[in-house]
């Protein structure tokens, strides 16, 4: 996709959404980072039920390594991988208190050294939390980025790193949460919408739906 079609796509994006924000529910860099941490192989609306009812009980580490992983598993059980996923927030926070004073650090090296933190949930909460440019590439992420030949690649590494070399500056700190956005609720895995596509035109997929009130081409 030529320069000037990336720019004119997230142009699009900030018009239709000036101020994107993460779906997770969330009031601080803690409770973003456990709801990241659930979050994987599971959807934001059943992390946020689970979080509803423990953030009131547990939201700080200290709460969250006195409920124990035992203590955790009934808030979460109907979250994914719930046992390992309690498992790893309880080591996490224990890191946190014994190595970071209770915060979560603004830094990858450290976030990554945490227990269940990978990659994306670190570049998520880098960016959500602490308002840095990071792309976190997901599955919505990476099938909007190939399908439409933004930044295409093989990888998610890949995928990412072409999208931090393509995407305007002015556009990075949100560019994450309208890609996710778009491929979660428009540019879908099998049901993709294109006639309803505010990035129809600019898209290169060679397949794409009818558009509305239109013969196919």
């Amino acid at each position: 996709m030529s320069p000037e079609k990336v720019t004119e796509l997230f142009e699009r994006f900030k018009k239709i959404n000036p101020n994107p924000r993460s779906e997770l529910q969330f009031q601080s860099p803690y409770e973003l980072l456990v709801a990241v941490m659930l979050s994987a192989q599971a959807t934001d609306i059943s992390v946020n039920k689970a979080t509803e009812k423990l953030y009131p009980v547990a939201n700080t580490p200290e709460a969250i390594v006195r409920l124990g992983a035992d203590g955790l598993m009934p808030y979460v059980k109907t979250i994914n991988l719930y046992p390992t996923k309690s498992r790893n927030i309880v080591k996490m926070s224990e890191i946190l208190l014994e190595k970071h004073h209770g915060e979560v650090p603004a830094d990858r090296a450290s976030l990554e050294a945490l227990p269940g933190v990978g990659r994306k949930t670190a570049n998520v909460v880098l960016n959500a939390a602490f308002g840095q440019n990071t792309m976190a590439v997901d599955t919505h992420i990476f099938r909007v980025a190939n399908r439409t030949n933004l930044a295409p690649g093989k990888t998610v590494l890949e995928v990412e790193s072409r999208l931090v070399a393509v995407i305007p500056e002015r556009f990075m700190h949100d560019a994450h949460h309208w890609l996710l956005l778009h491929g979660r609720y428009v540019c879908k895995a099998r049901s993709f919408r294109c006639d309803e596509c505010p990035i129809r035109d600019l898209c290169e997929y060679p397949d794409k739906t009818p558009a509305a009130n239109l013969p196919p081409a």
